[in-house]
């Protein structure tokens, strides 16, 4: 029987990157996706120390609307209240729920993590990377591999599709390594950051409901 072969350690790319900036003294310009201000807070924390960031917040996948509106403003508050070394400049990208109906028609059914995940972190990304390469942006990444719900081979795979497009460079990603995740909920404790139980989405909401309701039947 064959073995899997051993996921990527994408955290060891970035250390390298990273050694050499700090021989350098060079400060690149990051497009950073933004997918909500706790994913945000670890990764704006560690990677403003090397980097001069354009946060991209565009994620047509949530909702409700006042959903969307209330992860915007705290994203916004965050950025406002965290001081960095390197400038943080946070940009709100479109909202246009209908663009993630389109990609997600006919995968409706797939559970979390699925084929619908995939498309949507395509939409986003690709997106992202378009306006990466309209700024001229040294580096390209998203937050989005924080998350331990998140595939960062699936993500890392998808960024350097779009980097192949737009002839940009992919930052490579794994940022709940090092403990990221677990400062993400110290940060989001600290500035009392909203933190969503669903990733974004009607169907991932509906997931989450139905969790909830287990657990209740459970008790």
């Amino acid at each position: 029987m064959e073995t899997a072969a051993p996921k990527h350690n994408y955290q060891v790319d970035l250390d390298r990157i990273i050694r050499r900036l700090e021989r350098t003294g060079e400060v690149p310009t990051l497009l950073l996706h933004a997918c909500c201000a706790p994913c945000s807070s670890y990764t704006i924390e560690y990677l403003s120390q090397y980097f001069k960031i354009t946060l991209f917040y565009y994620n047509p996948n949530i909702a409700p609307t006042e959903e969307y509106q209330h992860r915007v403003n705290e994203i916004k508050r965050f950025v406002a209240e965290f001081k960095t070394k390197y400038p943080v400049t946070l940009v709100e990208g479109e909202y246009d729920p209908k663009k993630f109906y389109d990609v997600a028609r006919g995968l409706e059914k797939e559970p979390e993590g699925g084929k619908r995940c995939r498309k949507c972190f395509e939409l986003r990304l690709a997106e992202s990377a378009r306006l990466a390469k309209e700024l001229n942006c040294d580096y390209f990444t998203t937050t989005l591999t924080i998350s331990p719900m998140k595939d960062a081979q699936v993500l890392n795979e998808v960024v350097q599709e779009q980097c192949d497009i737009y002839g940009i460079k992919r930052l490579p990603s794994d940022f709940k390594k090092k403990g990221g995740y677990k400062r993400s909920i110290q940060l989001s404790h600290e500035y009392n950051l909203y933190r969503q139980n669903f990733c974004g989405c009607v169907y991932s909401m509906r997931e989450a409901e139905e969790r909830e309701a287990k657990k209740e039947r459970d008790i």
